[in-house]
């Protein structure tokens, strides 16, 4: 929860089944309505560790770029549900690093293996909000 809903004490109306890959979804107004479920390929919750959502989901993504494949990473939601945490993690933290750290190490380490390849290298980070598309 955010700062904003914390400070007005709000309730939690998101619960989450993590080894079964799903969220439920309680109608804040009815208190006695069953919660609506939805299933994922995977579920991560505030809890997770950012090391372990790039290994479990981002991890064979980038192995198949470096094959020669495309990839995206698509953070979607709300406004401060942690999208730029999950993504760059804070700075100057290893243990919090996001996804482009680690996803750039992972690139790097690979190539700078390799012998009489040339690589190159292209990545973008871009932001859509309010319909408006922002290069960051």
């Amino acid at each position: 929860m955010n700062t904003k809903e914390k400070n007005e004490n709000r309730g939690h109306i998101i619960d989450m089944d993590l080894e079964a890959c799903q969220v439920f979804i309680k109608h804040p107004g009815k208190e006695g309505e069953e919660p609506k479920g939805f299933t994922f390929d995977a579920v991560y919750d505030e809890n997770t560790i950012q090391r372990n959502f790039y290994d479990e989901s981002c991890f064979t993504l980038i192995e198949s770029v470096l094959e020669g494949f495309n990839g995206t990473i698509f953070a979607y939601g709300q406004t401060g549900c942690g999208k730029s945490f999950t993504m760059q993690g804070p700075a100057g933290v290893a243990e919090l690093k996001g996804v482009i750290p680690n996803a750039i190490a992972h690139v790097f380490e690979a190539i700078g293996g390799s012998k009489d390849v040339n690589w190159l290298v292209r990545c973008s980070y871009l932001e859509i909000y309010n319909e408006e598309i922002k290069d960051l």
